[in-house]
């Protein structure tokens, strides 16, 4: 008898940027699936644009797995670049020592957010050959050239698909274009594939001299190394669609003959309060800053409770609103294991069980829909509030098992998963004048629940006029109490 899971293996739509539509998904192998995802260019900590970029495509990967695919993940590192170069000019640091402590602090912020590490994490300077190979294939069917410079570029008009990925006419862009022209280019969207060396710079022997590659030939070379001339998903952020994947499509088709990627998946953008993050803005923020504040659960379940496709509104009021908001799921969890006297242990036998309810099938209908893991979310609240409810009616075997099936499917969005207790008692953030944190305060009010909870009115009142001294407004709805400091 096949298991709910299994039914569900072949049922996954993606949307795919490139057909812009949603289409089943269809490995080139039965039961595996090749992913390649672009990394992060390692010269500074990673930011909140790309911790959305890691936890969407963790989450892609963990459901693939769950659905039970054999999956390989490729994440490649940028380790040579221009910005890389002058960081390391500015700091007096030599560039790898440099590059290996930003790849360091990105295991560190991934794995705090709990993201898995890639199946391969390919780095550029180790696959200089790769590039050169495909470049020279490149100049050999006329797709690239040589300039007096010694920079080798890719002849964008040589291509006849180019702009397919992100829907642009390469004639349009060319009328309207106001892109400088190099003296050795002959088209100005010609982009490098091999920069002629500067002094002082990282630099390679190549048949058109000493240099280093461009920045777009390395995930077309790394991808194809790892996965082959075509693999089932190439993902990245929104703000890689073009130049970067256009230019990875047109050098890589060219090269091979080949589809490249069957699936394209973008993540969406963060906006901070409602502006483009930038540091010229000041509201720029690494993934140091917001775990310093904040649970990085907390951060995983925010980043995880919108599509990853939609554009997010990053802000403390959202930050704030997902710690309550995890923090009643948490609630739920440890009010059945209080009743049972014990805590809940993951197993085959509970997965399966888990996903042939209502609420498992419900949650496999939702991230069989393109990873659509803010519906699943909901799921999980309506199990939550449904455990409240039977605790209330003192059903204690229903609260138990449904909060077997809340722990369950949570474990593949990677939430809930860490002891109750610890993550209710966990205070971060900055103390206020009154010795209260958010983190504090998000606990009292769960106490205050759990009190109205047992008909311990008298406590429920005392941890009010609590808050209520130090300056908390409660306000309390049929989804629960949010607060604000007055």
């Amino acid at each position: 008898m096949t298991t709910p899971l299994a039914d569900a293996m072949s049922q996954l739509i993606i949307y795919d940027s490139l057909t812009g539509g949603k289409r089943q998904l269809e490995p080139l192998k039965a039961g595996q699936v090749g992913m390649y995802v672009c990394g992060m260019t390692v010269y500074d900590y990673c930011h909140i644009g790309h911790a959305r970029v890691m936890v969407g495509f963790d989450m892609v990967v963990r459901w693939l797995a769950r659905l039970g695919y054999d999956v390989n993940y490729v994440r490649n590192i940028t380790d040579i670049d221009d910005k890389i170069i002058a960081r390391a000019n500015e700091n007096g640091e030599d560039i790898s020592a440099l590059t290996q402590r930003f790849i360091e602090a990105m295991h560190e912020d991934a794995a705090a957010l709990g993201c898995k590490m890639p199946d391969a994490e390919p780095r550029a300077t180790d696959h200089i050959d790769e590039m050169q190979q495909m470049i020279e294939t490149l100049v050999t069917g006329d797709y690239a050239y040589a300039g007096d410079n010694g920079d080798v570029y890719y002849a964008v008009d040589s291509f006849s698909d180019y702009g397919k990925l992100s829907k642009r006419n390469l004639d349009d862009m060319q009328a309207g274009s106001r892109v400088d022209v190099e003296n050795d280019k002959r088209n100005p969207f010609d982009f490098v594939l091999w920069k002629s060396a500067k002094p002082d710079e990282p630099q390679w022997a190549s048949p058109w001299g000493q240099g280093r590659p461009g920045w777009h030939i390395e995930c077309s070379a790394m991808s194809t190394k790892c996965l082959g001339n075509t693999f089932d998903i190439h993902g990245g952020g929104h703000d890689l669609q073009f130049p970067h994947h256009e230019n990875e499509i047109a050098q890589s088709e060219a090269a091979t003959g080949c589809e490249y990627a069957r699936n394209w998946m973008h993540i969406g953008f963060i906006n901070v309060d409602g502006e483009k993050m930038s540091k010229s803005l000041g509201n720029f923020f690494t993934i140091r800053d917001v775990t310093a504040r904040y649970l990085p659960e907390t951060v995983r379940f925010f980043l995880l409770s919108s599509h990853y496709r939609s554009q997010v509104n990053f802000s403390d009021s959202a930050l704030d609103e997902a710690h309550n908001s995890l923090s009643r799921l948490y609630n739920a969890l440890k009010l059945a294991e209080q009743q049972k006297g014990q805590s809940i242990t993951v197993t085959d036998e509970l997965i399966n069980d888990a996903y042939s309810s209502a609420a498992g099938q419900d949650f496999i209908k939702a991230m069989n829909d393109d990873f659509n893991s803010s519906t699943a979310i909901s799921v999980l609240f309506g199990l939550a509030r449904d455990v409240n409810k039977a605790i209330k009616a003192e059903d204690l075997d229903t609260a138990w098992r449904l909060a077997q099936q809340l722990k369950v499917l949570a474990q593949v969005l990677n939430i809930l998963q860490q002891p109750v207790q610890q993550f209710l008692q966990a205070v971060i953030g900055e103390q206020t004048d009154d010795g209260l944190t958010d983190a504090a305060i998000d606990n009292l009010i769960i106490e205050r629940a759990k009190a109205k909870t047992d008909k311990n009115f008298a406590r429920a009142d005392e941890v009010r006029e609590q808050l209520k001294e130090a300056g908390i407004e409660l306000e309390d709805s049929r989804t629960g109490t949010t607060w604000r400091r007055a």
